[in-house]
């Protein structure tokens, strides 16, 4: 008996420990009694980098609770693009949806959370892949959120019924032509824009962002001949939209604030102007603009060397509690580690 009593609490158990993910516990400042949650689960851009790089400089800096959810494979390490994302419950007293996802397509469950965020008019911040954050097939009860979304009142899905676009097309050639980011000189007083420089040298590619009547455009992105930081930019295409603001409205009626940027990767995040227009972006989605100045302190917290953005490029055998503290590398490199402790 009490063998089997022991099989059935670790079995209990199993789940719990698979969902658990990653929070930021935050500590004094204009956040605190805020919580913002994370998605991550891209498969190329490095989206489990970017969030939880920023959501420790909201948490140490200005205490901001911030939880971090990941996909994750069937062992619990953090698998880039997985539709598993389990822990998303922290939605329910959520104050910022912070999403950087693609093609996702989890159980009617998982969904849950997001669904019922959203008909509550929760903000959201999505980079990047989150104009097609979800690929959900059509005979799902999820699909309307989907990409392509056919449904009647919800086309084209979550990026364009609440971010603004779904997925458009790249401008320009993504891995070869870096992106420069320049603001709107009509926008400069945008409480977004405090601190901000006029120009922002972003390593991902350009998107095509197609801006509609309800948007603020903050910044543009146009493509540089080459990777090179110093590169001219590409005359043959023009400034593009790539940085908005605007409101949705839930079929509730109530209304959630958006900032939606088509940049974000994690190697994006190193220019310190792109960086600190998406922490601004993060304070206005919260209605906290009143609060931005200029000179907020927007420094890494702990070691943060981004891998080069790419398909298969995530670290392996890494789980969300191995990022846990402010100290801990994002993303640690187990197998760099292991190998170099062999060495030995």
């Amino acid at each position: 008996m009490r063998i089997l009593h022991t099989i059935s609490l670790i079995t209990f158990f199993v789940p719990s420990l698979l969902s658990a993910q990653l929070t930021y516990s935050g500590d004094k400042g204009i956040g605190e009694g805020k919580h913002v949650v994370f998605l991550a689960s891209d498969h190329e851009y490095r989206g489990e980098e970017t969030c939880p790089a920023i959501a420790r400089i909201l948490s140490k800096n200005y205490g901001f609770k911030c939880t971090v959810v990941f996909g994750l494979d069937k062992d619990g390490n953090i698998e880039a693009g997985s539709s598993n994302i389990p822990g998303l419950e922290a939605l329910k007293d959520a104050d910022l949806f912070f999403i950087f996802a693609r093609f996702l397509d989890p159980s009617e469950e998982q969904m849950k959370p997001i669904t019922d965020y959203l008909e509550r008019g929760g903000p959201v911040l999505g980079l990047r892949t989150s104009s097609h954050a979800f690929k959900i097939p059509a005979n799902k009860p999820t699909a309307k959120y989907s990409f392509d979304s056919k449904v009647t009142g919800y086309e084209d899905g979550f990026g364009h019924q609440i971010l603004g676009n779904t997925w458009v097309g790249h401008y320009g050639d993504n891995h070869r032509q870096a992106t420069q980011i320049q603001l709107v000189p009509a926008q400069k007083e945008n409480p977004i824009l405090r601190g901000v420089g006029d120009l922002a040298y972003c390593q991902a590619g350009a998107y095509v962002g197609k801006a509609a009547a309800d948007f603020t455009v903050i910044a543009s992105s146009q493509p540089m001949v080459s990777m090179d930081p110093k590169a001219e930019l590409d005359a043959k295409k023009p400034p593009m939209p790539c940085t908005w603001t605007r409101e949705y409205t839930s079929a509730s009626g109530k209304k959630g604030r958006v900032f939606h940027s088509t940049q974000g990767a994690s190697e994006d995040i190193l220019d310190v102007n792109y960086r600190r227009m998406i922490i601004n972006g993060a304070f206005w989605a919260m209605g906290l603009e009143s609060k931005i100045t200029a000179n907020m302190p927007i420094d890494f917290v702990g070691p943060y060397k981004p891998r080069t953005f790419s398909f298969g490029g995530c670290a392996r055998n890494v789980k969300p509690a191995d990022l846990s503290g402010y100290d801990t590398p994002i993303l640690p490199d187990k197998e760099k580690d292991k190998g170099a402790a062999e060495a030995k």
